[in-house]
């Protein structure tokens, strides 16, 4: 195996250990912020919450915010989400024969 491919995978791994201590951190402190909450007898009108989390994913709670990119072109650095119109520099560069794939993210 060479060292790039050792490297890589130890990059791999680490960011998996990573993730996976932000999701335990995430859930303890959750636990601790409603346990709280329940102690002190706070809502989430209490805070300020017009509604709960789980409404606003109910209701479109994505609304407003931005989407990421799927699409950048690597010698601009123009960038496009996929959503609505093509932008011009990905309608010539396909025109001219390129394929979307090679501006994927």
């Amino acid at each position: 195996m060479s060292q790039k491919a050792a490297l890589e995978q130890q990059a791999a791994a680490l960011t998996e250990q990573i993730e996976t201590a932000r999701r335990a951190e995430h859930t303890a402190v959750i636990a601790k912020i409603k346990a709280l909450m329940d102690e002190h007898g706070i809502t989430l009108t209490d805070l300020g919450r017009s509604k709960s989390p789980a409404k606003a994913v109910k209701t479109g709670g994505t609304a407003g915010r931005k989407v990421a990119v799927k699409y950048r072109n690597t010698a601009t650095g123009d960038t496009w989400s996929g959503r609505g119109l093509q932008p011009n520099w990905l309608k010539a560069a396909l025109s001219s024969g390129r394929k979307i794939e090679e501006f994927s993210v």
